[in-house]
């Protein structure tokens, strides 16, 4: 049996992983939109029970931690299986590092229920979950079959380079999320937040256009370019329409089925268009390389795979 065939199964099931992830960040999300983080008092535990009643704001907050712990089962296996089938190290330590990632999360969970302080605990929560989630995505893709097909290698001599447009929007992105969980949170106020939305509306036109115009035919960047745009304007929709329904009812006893569904969009969106900028980033640094003659006169790059050369082996 070829390598390949012998991580497909790692991969389906890494893509699992990841699908499962969303499910909870959203569950997350639903916890603060619907201000029930404070509806379940102790922990791991929910009021002394495996089972608390389910009413109230308990439903958001039990519904999360079921998911969390789902997930962690299910990083745990992963991180197993990729130790025994795969012969990369790399994939080894991203499946090791999501472990202590999702355990840390856990970890942080607990401490926003029994300590308090939002502002600082669930600010970091969030972001921890951003960080959790971009790592699982990298291993879902760096075992995928992609990955692992040969390649020709691309010429970008432009400058900047898509890879840094990327790289930068990758991270503003991610920026960018850390100063909406901190609104969200209480940590500051919104002008953080709409200020970063603009610096990354500037980078994802940018690096959405060089794409398109410099790597238009190239469907595996093109793909990832268009996803990141399609996120990003369904993102700033998302953005306007929440913020309008703040300005309606600044102070509401009780948080509307409008703005529940909204900023928990919001945030799920976002999530995902730091994801398509992260795979977008990842790939480019795997096709392009700058400085070669031109992208039509080189060779396919070869794995490394059994037969394959070392030119990437251990990577």
């Amino acid at each position: 049996m070829s390598e390949r065939s012998k991580t497909r199964g790692v991969y389906q099931f890494a893509v699992v992983t990841c699908c499962t992830t969303v499910l909870l960040m959203m569950a997350g999300a639903l916890v603060t939109s619907n201000k029930a983080a404070d509806s379940v008092p102790d922990w791991p535990l929910a009021y002394g029970r495996l089972i608390p009643p389910m009413i109230g704001g308990i439903r958001f907050e039990y519904t999360h931690r079921v998911l969390a712990g789902i997930v962690s089962v299910l990083v745990l296996l992963l991180a197993i299986f990729v130790a025994a089938k795969e012969s990369r190290p790399l994939a080894k330590k991203l499946g090791w590092i999501a472990l202590v990632l999702v355990f840390c999360q856990a970890v942080l969970g607990g401490i926003r229920v029994v300590e308090g302080h939002p502002a600082i605990s669930a600010t970091a929560h969030a972001i921890l979950a951003q960080i959790f989630f971009s790592t699982l995505v990298g291993l879902a893709l760096y075992l995928s079959p992609w990955w692992q097909r040969e390649h020709t290698l691309l010429e970008d001599s432009a400058s900047p380079s898509v890879t840094s447009l990327a790289l930068y929007t990758t991270a503003a992105i991610f920026i960018q999320l850390i100063l909406g969980a901190g609104f969200r949170h209480g940590a500051f106020g919104v002008m953080p937040h709409m200020t970063g939305a603009l610096v990354v509306s500037a980078l994802v036109i940018w690096t959405g256009r060089s794409v398109r115009k410099r790597f238009g035919s190239v469907r595996d960047l093109r793909r990832w370019g268009i996803f990141l745009q399609a996120f990003w304007g369904t993102q700033i929709l998302l953005g306007v329409a929440d913020y309008w329904v703040i300005l309606k009812n600044p102070n509401p006893v009780q948080p509307s089925l409008l703005y529940v569904c909204l900023s928990t969009a919001h945030v799920l969106v976002g999530a995902l268009m730091l994801a398509a900028s992260l795979i977008l980033t990842i790939s480019c640094y795997h096709i392009i390389r700058p400085g070669f003659s031109a992208a039509g006169d080189l060779p396919a790059r070869r794995r490394a795979t059994a037969g394959g050369s070392p030119e990437r082996a251990g990577v």
